[in-house]
């Protein structure tokens, strides 16, 4: 028998995405992997003093980031190596009042937070994560993360004898038939509010050892507890929630991470991708343009016509995830542009602009893959179907910056549990690190 497919980098991987069920744990998560290895924090409330060599990360909204590097030594940045991800995953989230009874139990309204595909969400463990303010007992509030990483809820499928054709497809309605059943509720329990609200007190005590005298307000999301794992007989898988995108997030921070340092290069993710980008942490929002100016001003090139040049010198490679052709549905894919897991990276390309793509762009992404020995694929949705969308138009658009988009191919895209080839982490994470390295970017 072959041996699984092995990667140092697999076992990472895999914890960080277990380990990130928002995009708020996410942030942290690579915050505090960006300081392990030496970058310096950095606030936009204060003034930033910037130093040739500069490795500096800072975030917004605590759920979006921006990394970067400055040339080493006496070298000036001329240009940036720009690599793109976001850290929203289509969920469950929790409505501000979900706290509902029925029929003698406590049940969860929630909202669906982007494109959720519904029926994959049925009879899964979940979990509760995401942030909470809290009022402690002295009047003092707080903003803490909440992780439950054990079963605290579940959505309840109906039963064949009682839904004779739900295999013949059915709508799932998300007001009616998607609410998350916690516990059943006792005389004691109070009403269904005050029951939940006793609850969040209780879990953060368990979490953070503290007994808050209130919750003030909260942003939290149902999550599946299956941790992410390397499957397939021969290791060929990786299978978890939320690898769109916090793949590419991974996938972008390794390949920063292991850049010799001698080009300035930046590692942006932000929130909000799965419904639409708008907002101050959003693609569309104002934070990369912010950090921009801020690096443009402290190298010296402080001036409209100084940032213009950036700018347009450097390169975005915006990195989401590519719908791999599927062994049952292969006619869901244009029959020459179907992507295949374990066969590398994917340049994405849409004549209506869904992808920010040109034959430029695209051109030195196939030139830089063959430098690095690395296969590389094309997606283009069939001309009959509809096609999504990534951070990468709306950041060309907004900055202006060369742009295009690439990914790794997966199945499943937007269910609870999505579906990636092991071996195409480190061939993208190769080309990304030649992409840091590079001195000319024409």
């Amino acid at each position: 028998m072959t041996h699984a497919i092995a990667d140092s980098r697999v076992p990472a991987l895999l914890d960080f995405l277990s380990s990130s069920p928002t995009p708020w744990h996410a942030t942290a998560s690579m915050a505090q992997r960006l300081e392990q290895a030496g970058y310096r924090r950095l606030s936009e409330t204060s003034s930033w003093q910037l130093a040739p060599g500069e490795r500096a990360y800072v975030t917004r909204n605590d759920s979006s980031l921006i990394a970067f590097q400055l040339p080493k030594g006496d070298t000036s940045l001329s240009s940036l190596r720009m690599i793109g991800a976001h850290t929203d995953s289509p969920c469950l989230r929790l409505k501000p009042n979900p706290a509902q009874a029925s029929q003698g139990w406590l049940t969860l309204g929630v909202e669906t937070y982007g494109g959720v595909l519904l029926s994959t969400w049925f009879d899964r463990d979940l979990g509760l994560a995401g942030r909470v303010q809290v009022r402690h007992v002295d009047g003092r509030r707080e903003t803490l993360l909440l992780t439950v990483m054990r079963p605290f809820a579940c959505v309840p499928s109906l039963a064949i004898h009682l839904d004779r054709d739900v295999n013949s497809g059915r709508a799932i309605n998300a007001q009616t038939q998607m609410s998350a059943v916690v516990m059943q509720l006792g005389e004691e329990a109070g009403t269904p509010a005050e029951a939940f609200n006793t609850l969040l007190i209780e879990l953060i005590e368990e979490q953070h050892g503290v007994r808050v005298a209130d919750v003030v307000d909260f942003e939290l999301g149902l999550h599946d507890l299956q941790p992410a794992a390397q499957s397939g007989l021969k290791g060929e898988l990786i299978t978890s929630a939320r690898l769109d995108n916090l793949l590419s997030c991974f996938v972008g921070l390794e390949a920063l991470l292991e850049a010799d340092g001698g080009q300035g290069a930046l590692f942006v993710t932000t929130d909000h991708e799965e419904v639409g980008s708008a907002s101050a942490c959003g693609a569309q929002g104002p934070f990369l343009a912010d950090v921009l100016k801020r690096i443009n001003h402290y190298v010296g090139l402080d001036s409209e016509e100084g940032y213009q040049c950036l700018v347009q010198r450097s390169l975005m490679i915006s990195c989401d995830n590519a719908h791999a052709v599927h062994p049952n549905f292969a006619d869901k894919h244009d029959a020459g542009h179907g992507p295949k897991l374990n066969a590398g990276p994917v340049i994405k390309v849409n004549a209506n602009q869904r992808y920010a793509t040109n034959s430029t762009t695209a051109g030195l992404f196939r030139e830089m893959c063959r430098e690095q020995d690395v296969p590389v694929q094309t997606f283009v949705s069939r001309a009959d179907m509809g096609c999504g969308s990534t951070i990468g138009p709306i950041t060309a658009s907004e900055v202006g910056v060369p742009t295009l988009d690439v990914g790794l191919p997966q199945w499943g895209m937007h269910s609870i549990r999505e579906t990636s080839g092991s071996a195409d982490v480190a061939m993208l994470i190769k080309v990304l690190i030649a992409f840091c390295n590079r001195e000319q970017l024409d």
